[in-house]
């Protein structure tokens, strides 16, 4: 046993109200183990999953055109998406909030449940009449208020839970994960789509999730709750044998688990729950520039990518005369380039630092987007090399997209984290939410490519604003441990908080 753990008052005291714990310091000094493997795994699967639903709905767009299908308008198909994506806001400040009052364990159980449910469903739509269109998208909302509930919910436990050393690179490469859930439903899809009546194998591709999500449930449920959750609403006890179960964890893993310095510990006062009248004071009184910034980065890449990715096959099948059909398989490629660029660039946001990393993918991916289009619009591209171009450019912006969700998770304050969350989450949909409905009336038939490149130009310069704020407002958080970064709300201590 370490030195740490011999008595319960070594992690945690109180007096007068006021607990002083090392809880954060126990977890910062941890070195990787299974335990942090299987919470990888275990929580990592929401945006496996998100790409899993985003993916199959892209790549199934084009079919359920069909009358052989639901025979649903191409306003109707765009409509899924946006549903989709409202359901996510929905579900991320409704979650969020209950996340960051309840606990993390309690709203990430939850939420896949939510989602399970919602995608099922969607399965069982009959047709296109009023009544089938209500249910449709009914169950599309749910699946997406699953999901998004789980962003608030799995980002705040995963950066709480993972040592500072750590945090940058496994949280961009979870977040990355959401593009192996894309491959897994680009090759679902082309396999059902090529190989079983259309009918049943769009209502198979979106069973596909569920299935995954089913095999993760155990996981989850033998994940202990954040020790910093708990000791931060004043539940030393459970805070104690939640920090000492990891710590038991790790060191049979063979790791020496050296003495904590009394120095480390943090003073803390509990309050109430922050409600989100309480939370709007607080991101936009004390910390505008920390707000500006986290909007700025999720509004930019929630645009592009939601403009693209859910017209992608569109483009492929109206300016490329690509078979509805054949169309997952371009999409195989694309994704791969955004799981590499998460994956092989996330270590740098350690290393390099933050600031510089996020300014540099968001500025590559939006001057090599700009490129791109002009040579769209100059006819020079076909559909391998127009796939081939969105790889390079997303490699990078994949890395940089990941990065603003590891910004908003790691610089407010743990009792508002998942609420944060959640709130610039729900306004970077907002705004994504456009850009299925705009890009997809760009594209029409086919006939007018000049709108279309107009369409890439905006989202070029998107994206370059959100590299100029980075670099502008950036806040260099890299190995350092989250109460530094951010100051905890019921923190007692002479240190001046973050107001930046």
């Amino acid at each position: 046993m370490s030195d740490t753990q011999s008595s319960p008052q070594s992690a945690a005291g109180s007096t007068g109200g006021v607990i002083r714990s090392l809880i954060p310091a126990r977890i910062d000094r941890l070195t990787w183990a299974p335990f942090h493997t299987r919470m990888v795994l275990a929580l990592g699967t929401a945006w496996v999953l998100d790409g899993l639903e985003i993916t199959i709905a892209s790549a199934v767009g084009a079919v359920l055109n069909k009358e052989e299908t639901l025979g649903l308008s191409s306003t109707q198909v765009g409509a899924i998406a946006t549903v989709y994506l409202l359901g996510e806001v929905f579900g991320a400040l409704l979650f969020g909030r209950l996340s960051d009052a309840l606990g993390r364990k309690n709203l990430f159980i939850v939420t896949l449940g939510v989602y399970l449910a919602g995608n099922a469903l969607t399965a069982l739509t009959w047709g296109n009449s009023t009544l089938s269109l209500i249910f449709l998208y009914l169950t599309r909302f749910i699946a997406g208020a699953g999901i998004g509930g789980e962003y608030a919910a799995i980002n705040s436990a995963i950066d709480e839970m993972m040592p500072a050393k750590y945090r940058g690179r496994v949280d961009i490469g979870v977040n990355g994960t959401y593009w192996g859930g894309a491959i897994i439903g680009t090759l679902g899809t082309y396999i059902l789509l090529n190989h079983i009546s259309l009918n049943i194998s769009w209502r198979l591709g979106f069973l596909i999730g569920p299935i995954i999500g089913l095999l993760v449930w155990n996981l989850r449920r033998h994940l202990p709750e954040s020790p910093r959750w708990l000791i931060m609403h004043g539940r030393e006890r459970e805070a104690e044998e939640s920090i000492a179960a990891i710590e038991r964890d790790v060191e049979r893993s063979g790791q020496t688990l050296a003495p904590v310095d009394e120095r480390a510990a943090i003073e803390i006062k509990p309050s109430a729950s922050h409600g989100y009248l309480s939370l709007v004071k607080v991101l936009f009184r004390r910390m505008p520039s920390r707000s500006a910034l986290s909007a700025t980065l999720m509004i930019t890449q929630s645009f592009l990518y939601n403009a693209i990715f859910f017209t992608y096959t569109l483009v492929l099948s109206k300016f490329y005369d690509v078979d509805a059909e054949k169309t997952p398989i371009y999409l195989i490629a694309f994704a791969v380039g955004n799981l590499a660029g998460p994956l092989l660039l996330g270590h740098l946001f350690d290393t390099i630092g933050r600031r510089k990393m996020i300014t540099g993918t968001y500025l590559l991916s939006g001057i090599l987007l700009a490129i791109s289009a002009w040579m769209f619009d100059a006819g020079m591209l076909n559909a391998f090399t127009q796939t081939l171009a969105w790889c390079v450019i997303f490699f990078f912006a994949s890395a940089g997209a990941s990065s603003a969700y590891l910004t908003v998770s790691e610089i407010f304050p743990l009792e508002i984290r998942a609420q944060a969350i959640a709130v610039f989450f729900a306004i970077a949909q907002c705004f994504g939410a456009i850009g299925p409905i705009f890009y997809g009336w760009l594209i029409g038939e086919g006939e007018d490519p000049g709108k279309l490149f107009i369409g890439y130009l905006i989202g070029a310069a998107v994206m370059i604003v959100g590299g100029v704020v980075a670099w502008f407002l950036g806040v260099d958080a890299e190995g350092k441990p989250l109460e530094d970064v951010a100051v905890p709300l019921s923190a007692v201590t002479t240190r001046p908080r973050s107001t930046g």
